[in-house]
C-alpha cells in the first residue's frame, strides 16, 4: 500500500464560468486606449470588480480615481474610462464640463436597464429600483432619474412598508447581478401589492448572472466545498455563493486567489465545485485547479448549463487598434 499516496477529489467545474461578455468589453476598453493613447489612461472607480484584473490594468499604465476631481490638472486632457458599472447623468456632464475625453465602458445590458428606468419615468411612473443600496449600478440607475422619482426595494421585508406616490402608476427594474430566486420573490411581494404596477419590457437581470447561477444549482447537489472566484465587493460573485448553499452545498466560500484557500476544512472532502464570477479572469481559476492538483488527485467533471456567445464591441474609436500577444493574454483571462 502506497502510504503516500495523494486522497482522490472530484472538481466539478461549473460552464459557463468567469468573465461575461460586458466586463470583457470594459477591459478591452482600457486596454485598448492605453495601446492607442498611451500612458496613463484614468479610469473612475474599479473598471469591474476584481483586484486581479485592476492591478494588471495598473502594470500596464491604468490610474484608478475615486471621482474626476482626483486627475491632475495637467493630465485632464488624457482619457478617462468610465467602468462597467455605469455612472450617473452627472459623471460625463462633469466631464463635459472639465473639457475632458471620456470612453463610457457601462456594460450595454446596464445601459438598458438605464433606458427602461428613464422610459417608466418618462411615462409617468414612479421607478421601484430592486437592488443592493450603494452598489455602484445602482447609484448609476438612481442617477439616470430625477431625485424622488426612484425608491429603491432591498428585501421582501420593505415592501409592505414601501411609500410611493401613486400604488396605480409604478414601473419596476432591477440591478443585473442579483439572485435570481431572491429578485423573483420581491417582484411577487411587489406585484401582490401593487397589481397595476408595469414590468420592464425585458428582463434586467443579465444573461451572465442567470446562467453563472444556474451553472452553480447543476453542480451543488452533493459538494462538499463550492469555490467561487471574486472580490468580495462582487455582487454577482457573492450571490453565487448564497446560490450554492441554497442548492445542495455543504459549504460555499468566495475567495480570490489559491492563497485564500483554506486547506483545513478541505479535509475529509471528496468532491468541490468551482466557479468564478462574472469579472473572475480564467488564470486564477486554474490556479486553483493546480493547488488542488499538488494535494490531491483530481478528477474535473464538466457542469455545463449552457454555451454563451454573446459579444458587445467596443467604441468605433478603439476598434482599429492592434494588440499584441501579451495584451490578448490578458484579454482572455489567461495571463497577467
Amino acid at each position: 500500500m502506497n502510504i503516500s499516496a495523494k486522497p482522490h477529489l472530484t472538481i466539478r467545474l461549473c460552464e459557463p464560468r468567469g468573465f461575461c461578455a460586458g466586463v470583457d468589453r470594459a477591459i478591452q476598453i482600457v486596454v485598448l486606449a492605453l495601446k492607442k493613447y498611451g500612458a496613463p489612461v484614468y479610469v473612475r472607480h474599479e473598471i469591474v470588480h476584481n483586484r486581479f484584473v485592476v492591478d494588471g490594468l495598473r502594470e500596464r499604465g491604468a490610474v484608478f480615481v475615486k471621482e474626476l476631481s482626483d486627475i491632475p490638472a495637467e493630465y485632464r486632457d488624457r482619457p478617462v474610462v468610465f467602468s462597467a458599472h455605469g455612472v450617473p447623468k452627472s459623471v460625463p456632464a462633469d466631464a463635459e464640463t472639465r473639457e475632458m475625453f471620456y470612453l463610457d465602458a457601462t456594460c450595454p445590458l446596464v445601459s438598458k436597464v438605464h433606458k427602461q428606468a428613464m422610459r417608466h419615468e418618462r411615462l409617468g411612473r414612479h421607478v421601484l429600483l430592486i437592488g443592493h443600496a450603494g452598489h455602484p449600478e445602482v447609484v448609476g440607475t438612481m442617477g439616470q432619474l430625477e431625485p424622488g422619482a426612484v425608491t429603491l426595494v432591498e428585501t421582501v421585508g420593505q415592501v409592505a412598508d414601501l411609500a410611493v406616490p401613486d400604488e396605480d402608476n409604478l414601473g419596476y427594474v432591477t440591478q443585473t447581478t442579483l439572485s435570481v430566486d431572491d429578485t423573483a420573490d420581491i417582484v411577487a411581494a411587489l406585484e401582490q401589492r401593487f397589481p397595476n404596477m408595469t414590468p420592464p419590457s425585458s428582463e434586467s437581470i443579465c444573461y451572465a448572472t442567470t446562467n453563472r447561477q444556474e451553472a452553480v444549482k447543476k453542480a451543488a447537489p452533493g459538494t462538499g466545498m463550492f469555490l467561487i472566484v471574486g472580490a468580495p465587493n462582487s455582487s454577482n460573485s457573492r450571490r453565487l455563493v448564497e446560490v450554492a448553499k441554497r442548492h445542495g452545498a455543504a459549504d460555499a466560500v468566495l475567495v480570490q486567489r489559491a492563497s485564500e484557500i483554506d486547506w483545513a476544512r478541505m479535509q475529509g472532502v471528496s468532491s468541490v465545485s468551482l466557479s468564478a464570477g462574472a469579472s473572475a479572469p480564467e488564470i486564477v481559476v486554474q490556479e486553483i485547479i493546480n493547488a488542488f492538483r499538488e494535494r490531491f488527485d483530481v478528477t474535473v467533471d464538466i457542469a455545463l448549463t449552457v454555451e454563451e456567445t454573446e459579444n458587445f464591441p467596443v467604441m468605433r474609436d478603439l476598434r482599429d487598434t492592434e494588440l499584441g500577444g501579451a495584451d490578448m493574454a490578458f484579454l482572455n483571462g489567461t495571463d497577467g
